[in-house]
């Protein structure tokens, strides 16, 4: 038998008789060998039988108790064995004086390895102090008792998601270069498309800034709308862009972490005021008057889900 895990208050009275399986008992008195087991009875795609010793099973230590145990039958399982199963149970002992049950709660992980399994509350009453109920007389209504239990397993593990915050990044730079700074017209500019950790993504310029306007340049990076995600999928980055000094290797650079979703599938980020324009004029326009720019996707998150059923 396995070591029981019990809940950190286990006791209780309920009113609420057993959901899983009841035994009732007339004349007890008269079990001679003081062992009871029950009909199979099925419970969270398992069959299982109470085992009831009233005065106690002397072979576990439970001489002067009641013992009561749960066991499993593998050899009429009613779904697919599985490698291991965890069961919350309650052990109900009707109690006359109070017109209700006295349980204890166990939680017993275990794993299918034998035909016949246990699961045991061996001293049932070890808590109980009163010497009456030790002697079992406030369970019984004449020669009548009763005897019940919940079974609640968990089920096998179907929905899950692995996350991946991948950091080896195959060609995890892009390059762009915008001719003729100086002489751009238009309010915003696209790069080209390029795939990075598995995603296609693109930058947007504003040569004259978006919220400073005429004094900052803004740069963002966006997931191509070509790209789809699940409805609660998201997706992880942490990129660093950076404008290239053509002269030296002071560059003007700045990271930006983010999370995608499917809600935001719109929006961009980055850099609003990325760097002011006369700072870029003057000291990042190589010889022909371009900009370059570089982003380095330094992580892109993957995820993996289970198979939608």
């Amino acid at each position: 038998m396995g070591s029981t895990v019990l809940d950190a208050n286990p006791s209780t009275l309920r009113e609420h008789p057993p959901s899983s399986y009841s035994i009732k008992f007339e004349n007890i008195a008269e079990l001679d060998d003081g062992k009871y087991e029950s009909s199979l009875f099925a419970a969270g795609g398992y069959n299982w039988r109470l085992v009831i010793y009233p005065k106690g099973n002397a072979k576990d230590e439970g001489s002067g108790f009641i013992s009561m145990y749960v066991e499993i039958d593998s050899t009429n399982l009613l779904s697919s064995p599985l490698t291991g199963v965890f069961a919350y149970l309650v052990f109900f002992v009707y109690n006359k004086k109070t017109d209700k049950y006295f349980t204890i709660k166990v939680c017993f992980p275990f794993s299918i390895h034998s035909l016949l399994v246990f699961f045991t509350h061996r001293q049932f009453m070890h808590d109980v102090i009163d010497s009456e109920l030790k002697r079992f007389n406030a369970f019984r209504t004449g020669d009548q008792c009763e005897f019940g239990v919940d079974v609640l397993v968990a089920p096998s593990l179907t929905k899950w998601e692995v996350v991946s915050f991948n950091q080896k990044i195959l060609d995890p730079k892009f390059s762009w270069s915008l001719k003729k700074f100086k002489e751009l017209k238009e309010e915003l500019y696209n790069s080209d498309k390029f795939l990075v950790g598995g995603r296609q993504w693109f930058l947007k310029v504003h040569p004259k800034g978006v919220k400073a306007r005429d004094n900052s340049l803004s740069i963002y990076v966006y997931l191509s709308e070509s790209e789809t995600l699940n409805a609660e999928e998201k997706i992880y980055t942490r990129v660093h862009l950076r404008v290239l000094d053509p002269f030296g290797s002071i560059h003007q650079a700045g990271q930006c972490n983010f999370w995608r979703t499917n809600t935001n599938k719109n929006q961009g980020y980055g850099w609003p005021t990325f760097a002011s324009l006369d700072k870029v004029r003057e000291k990042y326009l190589d010889n022909e008057g371009s900009l370059n720019i570089e982003i380095e996707f330094a992580v892109v998150s993957s995820t993996k889900y289970s198979p939608v059923n």
